[in-house]
């Protein structure tokens, strides 16, 4: 049985996210094992290491599935890149050990948030950033979201359908960079919970635009109420930007 590797590249902008909802629906796992299923003439699943939300964005999503046919690594990318839709991309087929699960080998995920902080629209990015008109106090996001860094219950910045049996996630980092009138945020941790990416930088939003106060985010993560956060940001500014295993 051989084990292959993917990276993948995809415009989350269309699909109902990641992960296949049943027959019929529009996902890009769903996509792919289509493409695969089709290759193979025999059905398969690909188990993906992060499930990204609809609408959300991969520079390097990460897939493994496995099969017994001898195909080549150039074989199987070359397939799913002329099958796929054009606003989904196979970069790296690899053969690896058959242990390599791609989910519960991850070590680490760093998502990236884009935000265009100009009093103008960005035709270009309109799709794939979140437009905030007033200008962000930059200082007062990167205060802010130091008191995410370390183990905490993320419960408050969960969404209600997330059934994970525990909340608690480590986050490594998170850099806030501004640049030619974007800012961007990157979390890096062990894992995120439905929508916690999303609802953390909404929050640092909210602390740079001065609705809430920086100094009060070690209060929203203790009392795990969903309703003490800030905003949820636009799914189409969130990129799965790198995973490491």
């Amino acid at each position: 049985m051989n084990n292959y590797k993917l990276v993948i590249q995809y415009d989350g902008g269309r699909y109902k996210g990641w992960q296949r909802l049943g027959n019929g629906e529009n996902t890009i796992q769903g996509k792919i094992e289509n493409v695969l299923s089709e290759l193979v003439e025999n059905k398969v699943e690909i188990i993906g290491c992060s499930r990204t939300d609809a609408g959300v964005h991969a520079f390097a999503q990460i897939a493994n599935f496995k099969s017994s046919e001898n195909l080549t690594e150039s074989e199987v990318k070359h397939y799913l890149n002329r099958y796929l839709p054009q606003d989904i991309s196979v970069t790296e087929v690899t053969l690896v050990n058959d242990r390599f699960h791609a989910r519960y080998n991850a070590k680490d995920k760093t998502y990236l948030y884009k935000i265009w902080n100009e009093e103008h629209i960005n035709p270009f990015m309109r799709k794939y950033s979140m437009h905030i008109e007033k200008k962000l106090e930059i200082t007062k996001m990167r205060q802010a979201s130091q008191y995410f860094i370390g183990e905490h219950d993320f419960t408050a910045f969960s969404n209600a359908k997330s059934k994970k049996k525990s909340m608690v996630r480590k986050v490594y980092a998170i850099d806030i960079e501004e640049n030619a009138g974007f800012i961007e945020i990157k979390v890096r941790g062990n894992g995120f919970l439905y929508n916690m990416v999303r609802k953390m930088v909404g929050t640092l939003i909210d602390v740079g635009l001065g609705e809430i106060k920086a100094e009060s985010i070690p209060e929203i993560l203790k009392s795990q109420e969903r309703n003490q956060t800030g905003r949820m940001a636009d799914p189409g500014g969130l990129y799965l930007e790198k995973i490491d295993f």
